[in-house]
């Protein structure tokens, strides 16, 4: 097996660890940035949700009530308002979701499922807990989940869920007496909750991935060139005009030109030495035939 198989052989493996801890750790990277960029759509949802409910509170709310006295259905309901405006976004994008889920809700259609209730009571048994993210398979795809709590904190949500016998009798007749009720305050009753899909977010990060490998492959096929190219002009061509004169010399063909050895490294040095060696040789062989 020659120096330049060898060579050769060496650095394939080389790359090859090289290529496999590169796939590894840029996957993991470009993985980690796709999640990183969905969750900040899913707050960018976030917000212009409670944008909606702000704007209902502040604006809609007083504005209704300044004509009438009782309880206006659900014109006047925040979460009512971010839902039916959120339907807008999923008429384009009908993969991103956001319900406002309740262990208790007024409207059956806000009950929590069973993976929206384990991020409630994720966030009651941790009120310190201002945020929670998770992933789930829907259908084969890969969703990610944003939740935050609704917790009361204003005594005017109470006018509505403390007991029936106090609640709006108009909301009452509409929603029925049995769910919304019993809520308290500083109790988290529910959670906002904003699903994105993972697939486009993955299949970019995926594209990198193969993006940054065949650049990667592209400079070691490049180096490989170059490293042959100077292996051969530097090491293999003088190695082999000295066999060449080795083998001339060792045939007694006296008439052979000397090795010209040019430069400063080591094979100009190697050279230089058989060259000495070949003239004590042609002298030792003269002495001795005299």
């Amino acid at each position: 097996m020659g120096i330049r198989t060898k060579l050769n052989l060496g650095l394939l493996g080389v790359f090859a660890l090289a290529a496999a801890a590169a796939w590894l750790f840029l996957s993991q990277q470009f993985a980690t940035q796709a999640r990183r960029e969905v969750v900040q759509n899913a707050r960018i949802m976030m917000s212009a949700a409670n944008a909606v409910r702000t704007y209902t509170i502040r604006e809609v709310v007083p504005a209704v009530m300044r004509e009438r006295t009782d309880w206006v259905a659900p014109l006047t309901v925040p979460s009512y308002a971010a839902q039916t405006n959120f339907r807008a976004v999923r008429a384009e994008h009908p993969d991103y979701t956001y319900k406002e889920a309740a262990l208790n809700p007024t409207n059956p259609a806000d009950r929590a499922q069973d993976w929206e209730a384990d991020f409630i009571n994720g966030f009651r048994n941790d009120p310190a807990l201002t945020e929670a993210l998770g992933e789930r398979d829907v259908l084969g795809n890969r969703v990610l989940t944003l939740a935050r709590p609704i917790t009361i904190r204003d005594a005017a949500c109470l006018t509505c869920h403390s007991t029936p016998d106090v609640a709006p009798a108009r909301m009452v007749a509409a929603y029925g007496s049995n769910n919304g009720f019993g809520w308290r305050m500083n109790e988290t009753v529910g959670a906002q909750l904003v699903s994105v899909p993972m697939a486009a977010a993955l299949r970019s990060a995926d594209a990198n991935l193969l993006s940054a490998m065949a650049v990667l492959l592209a400079i070691f096929a490049g180096l490989m060139l170059a490293l042959n190219l100077l292996l051969h002009v530097v090491i293999l061509r003088p190695i082999d005009r000295m066999v060449r004169t080795a083998s001339a010399v060792s045939l007694g063909q006296a008439s052979t030109e000397e090795f010209a050895a040019t430069g400063r490294d080591e094979i100009a040095e190697l050279g230089r030495a058989f060259t000495r060696m070949r003239r004590s040789l042609e002298q030792a062989v003269r002495m001795l035939g005299s």
